[in-house]
């Protein structure tokens, strides 16, 4: 079977592709597509999350076993798009560069049989033009839970210098060059 994705930018504008992939390819396989849809050069980090029904996200899916112990964690490549994604969860989240935080919503449209002759992933639709940058994401604290607000009136500039304007190391038990 064919599953269409629909990736959908969070931009003002509306940015999307269609894209069609085999239901056996690996997210990482759908991480490539969403790059080649995009024109992405695809030398960033991503990674996907899973999500509820209102895109609440949940589980991350990297790219690269960042855990402690290796192998113990699972990456893209170790989950396949049926293993995540059928009629009653279409729905995940994709984040591009974490730097710039292009983030995606992309979503299970269809689940279809192969096209004789075409070749997956094809991408099927293309709506709208990738901005310059991607849309700046606020983050915004609980102002009742701000933890430095509590403080900000008790902070003293003189103990944020911990060696003194004169750079002196002799209080502390060694020479500046001590190496």
């Amino acid at each position: 079977m064919i599953y269409k994705f629909r990736a959908i930018l969070d931009a003002e504008e509306d940015v999307f592709r269609d894209i069609a992939i085999d239901e056996n390819a690996s997210l990482e396989d759908l991480h490539n597509a969403i790059v080649n849809a995009f024109g992405f050069d695809g030398m960033e980090v991503a990674s996907f999350y899973t999500c509820d029904d209102t895109w609440n996200q949940e589980d991350e899916i990297p790219m690269f076993d960042a855990g402690d112990i290796p192998g113990e964690q699972k990456t893209m490549s170790d989950y396949g798009l049926n293993d995540l994604l059928y009629d009653e969860q279409t729905k995940i989240i994709y984040v591009y560069d974490f730097i710039n935080m292009w983030t995606f919503l992309v979503e299970l449209a269809a689940i279809e049989e192969p096209i004789i002759g075409e070749t997956y992933p094809a991408l099927i639709f293309s709506h709208g033009e990738l901005p310059a940058e991607a849309v700046e994401k606020q983050f915004e604290a609980d102002n009742d839970n701000d933890f430095y607000s509590e403080f900000e009136d008790d902070i003293d500039e003189d103990d944020l210098d911990a060696f003194g304007t004169d750079d002196s190391f002799e209080d502390y038990g060694f020479e500046e060059n001590w190496n």
